[in-house]
């Protein structure tokens, strides 16, 4: 990735909540959603952002756009500017460039605006475009998402799942954008309406030069769409390599898990599963150590008491992995 464009940079970043105890007594408990991130982006390419459900996978993203009021401490950079201290009124030239398409499809959506308003309503507030340049404009969405310009005066309710995602896609093309986050945009949709929409998202990737964070919990899903994976777990990410070398050869025991719950495709083929015992914890009671310790297979000793160190494998650039086993 050393000649590729940096796009994206995010370091050390932090995201914790403050919740007061019930009673309103004592010191509020800081609930740490995610831990400690960095990682990079590269202009055209899809990292896929995998983990389970409370991993910490939709804060990361809605923190990189600055959605909601935590306590965010590190750096985010996009093309070549830090915008984690920037001014709103500054940032709102970097939102343009930097959108997100949201994993509840009608929920994203104002039912009270007509398909018209709402895509109208964004080129406007963005002063890219108002009266007839906008119905032409917005007509050249709806193609471009793959609906009918007769659409246009349609309420949310009256589209199917599939085609409100192609909406929210539509919406956060509006704007031109460089940069988009993809929060599992699939995962409310049926099996047949998930391939429609991530081959969408290809499509526009290629002929628009778009480049994706990728959020998912669907590893099969993230296969096919990303370039690399990145791999978290309680905040942190533990694992990081090319998709093709992850899926192949995975080094993390929880991206070995992760891995081993995919159904295999060919008939009568059986796959060894890891299983996992426990739950995963809390972000409110992180375990000391490596995090993932107290559910790990291959546990050490001394993963109780001593963090791992993100690093870099000899043997494979490009390959980083959190895990005493490789240090």
């Amino acid at each position: 990735m050393k000649d590729q464009v940096r796009l994206l940079s995010v370091k050390d970043l932090r995201v914790h909540f403050s919740q007061k105890k019930s009673g309103g007594l004592g010191k509020p408990l800081l609930i740490k959603v995610v831990n400690g991130v960095s990682f990079e982006v590269f202009q055209g390419e899809t990292l896929g952002l995998v983990g389970e459900s409370g991993c910490g996978k939709t804060t990361l993203g809605r923190a990189i756009m600055r959605l909601g009021n935590p306590s965010v401490t590190g750096t985010i950079e996009f093309d070549g500017r830090e915008i984690s201290g920037m001014g709103n009124r500054a940032f709102r030239s970097i939102r343009k460039q930097m959108q997100m398409i949201f994993q509840d499809p009608f929920g994203s959506l104002n039912p009270r605006l007509t398909v018209g308003q709402m895509l109208g309503e964004v080129l406007s507030v963005h002063g890219i475009a108002k009266g007839e340049k906008a119905r032409t404009r917005i007509d050249e969405l709806l193609n471009l998402v793959g609906l009918n310009r007769e659409y246009y005066n349609r309420y949310p309710h009256e589209f199917s799942g599939g085609q409100r995602q192609r909406l929210g896609i539509a919406r956060a093309l509006a704007v031109n954008p460089k940069f988009i986050i993809c929060d599992e945009p699939v995962s409310a949709l049926d099996v047949s309406i998930q391939s429609q929409i991530i081959n969408l998202l290809a499509d526009l990737q290629r002929d628009l030069g778009l480049t994706y964070l990728f959020i998912a919990h669907d590893l099969s899903v993230v296969e096919h769409i990303s370039d690399r994976v990145a791999v978290m777990y309680l905040g942190k990410i533990v694992e990081v390599a090319s998709s093709k070398e992850l899926y192949e050869n995975p080094k993390h025991p929880y991206t070995k898990a992760l891995l081993s719950a995919i159904p295999n495709p060919e008939p009568g083929m059986k796959k060894e599963r890891i299983l996992l015992h426990g739950d995963m914890p809390g972000p409110m009671n992180i375990p000391p150590g490596c995090s993932f310790h107290p559910r790990c297979p291959v546990a050490l000793p001394e993963c109780s008491s001593r963090e791992p160190v993100f690093r870099e494998l000899r043997d494979n650039p490009g390959h980083c992995v959190s895990c005493i086993l490789y240090e």
